[in-house]
């Protein structure tokens, strides 16, 4: 745990001292382009940001090779390799998106070839887990396009969700999270070391996040663009990819017992599957509605508008951060609830804390207008827009201040003020100085002055 944790943090630095100069090389190079209609920020703001993440990857992966138990990953497996050429490719592509804006089938292309560089080294799914059936192998082909796919909307659910600061690194970051827990429960507890790897890929995502998200926070100082939104999918998927598809469940001895225990027993085994669609559920709900209202629309699948799960929470009356936050709720929910169920399919309380953490989500969702109140004693140590009782007050006193001040004109009053407008009226402007000369500068007409020296010198 140690190694995994200084992977992570190692990570973090170098993505964090290294998002500030990508900042200004992204200004110098053009990378800021122009506020379109369905942006939320109102300043351009440079992008690729995505430069930063994947010298943090490139850090992480250098450092665990150096490491003493993490260095078994990559000598027993290919898949960290596989990673890293899947990665910079993807990668590469998404640099050249946020600069010169590629086609999008351009950019599907992109992925799928990404993907496929992954498959050729061994990073596959080879079989799945199916509840009832038991273990099924897949054929090349069918491991080839099922990674292919699973890759495909995994980059692109993350790409989809990223409209907001913060939303697409902390919402990645959290599934990480539980991702990690959840790979490092079956290589530590089941002593399984296919394992290693995903969790390895885990934590140096958690480790990209953390260290782009102080500058990707609202306001946001720089965006991860194309080329982090895709490269954060790509590894998300990738660690999906090595857990689901690469450990075999019969080493992990849970056929024996009862039937019953049993059943409880191979949650574990099953929640694989469920685990990579948990923890990209909200980016994938997004992405299938987008594809289904733009082909409803007569438009293309890939056309961009203002019509996405944080475009509405913002429509609703949220602001910006409130709707980061209901995001990052949601899938800390589902994800950390997956991997709940998984480590206790058998206890109540799980359930029905999930079904009280689902309705706390729903009244938040009710609720867009809701600044809570701070007490008293405690409004010192809140922001000013929390402190609503001295506010109110405030703007009371003004009021009654106001009313009291202002006086009625009587109508002798009244008479003179329209005859001195009217006055004002007939009276031709008197002008200042020369037309088109700042005020600062334009103190009278100065011909006079230059006629003046002109006549003095004749003399």
């Amino acid at each position: 745990m140690r190694e995994y944790l200084l992977t992570l943090c190692i990570t973090a630095a170098v993505t964090y001292l290294l998002t500030g100069p990508v900042r200004k090389f992204a200004i110098v190079a053009g990378a800021m382009p122009q506020i379109r209609a369905r942006d939320v920020h109102r300043e351009p703001t440079p992008r690729l940001g995505g430069i930063a993440m994947f010298f943090g990857l490139c850090a992480g992966l250098l450092v665990a090779d150096h490491l003493r138990n993490l260095n078994a990953v990559f000598s027993d497996s290919n898949e960290p390799r596989a990673l890293l050429s899947g990665a910079a490719l993807i990668w590469l592509i998404g640099v050249l998106d946020d600069k010169f804006e590629i086609d999008a089938l351009i950019k599907l292309g992109g992925q799928m070839i990404a993907a496929g560089v992954m498959v050729m080294q061994g990073l596959t799914i080879l079989w799945l887990p199916i509840p009832g059936v038991g273990l099924v192998a897949l054929t090349q082909w069918q491991g080839t396009l099922l990674t292919v796919a699973l890759v495909v909307i995994t980059i692109n659910a993350v790409n989809f969700v990223d409209g907001l600061d913060g939303l697409a690194a902390g919402m990645v970051c959290i599934a990480s999270a539980a991702f990690f827990l959840y790979a490092y429960r079956i290589w530590y507890s089941y002593g399984i070391e296919a394992a290693a790897p995903a969790t390895l890929f885990a934590s140096i995502l958690m480790g990209m996040c953390l260290g782009f998200l102080p500058h990707n926070m609202h306001p946001a100082r720089i965006f991860m663009g194309d080329s982090g939104s895709m490269l954060i999918g790509l590894v998300l998927a990738a660690g999906a990819i090595s857990i689901t598809g690469q450990i075999d469940p019969d080493a992990m001895n849970l056929f024996s017992g009862s039937e019953r225990n049993t059943v409880h027993q191979t949650v574990p085994v099953y929640i694989p599957l469920l685990l990579p669609l948990t923890i990209i559920a909200v980016p994938a709900a997004d992405l299938v509605l987008a594809i289904v209202r733009r082909t409803w629309r007569g438009q293309s699948p890939f056309a961009a508008d203002r019509g996405h799960l944080h475009h509405r929470l913002l429509e609703v009356g949220h602001s910006h951060s409130r709707a980061v936050l209901i995001m990052y709720f949601w899938s800390a929910l589902i994800a950390f609830g997956a991997l709940a169920f998984s480590v206790n399919s058998a206890s109540m309380w799980i359930v029905l804390g999930i079904a009280a953490l689902s309705a706390v989500g729903l009244v938040l969702l009710l609720l867009p207008r809701f600044t809570p109140r701070a007490p008293r004693w405690a409004e010192h140590l809140v922001p000013p827009r929390y402190r609503r009782r001295r506010v109110a007050l405030a703007a009371e006193a003004e009021a009654a201040v106001a009313s009291v001040a202002y006086e009625e004109p009587t109508s002798h009053e009244k008479a003179a003020q329209e005859r001195e407008e009217g006055v004002r009226e007939h009276r031709p402007p008197v002008t200042t100085g020369v037309p088109g000369v700042n005020g600062a500068t334009a103190i009278g007409p100065r011909a006079r002055f230059l006629e003046g020296r002109k006549a003095e010198s004749s003399r």
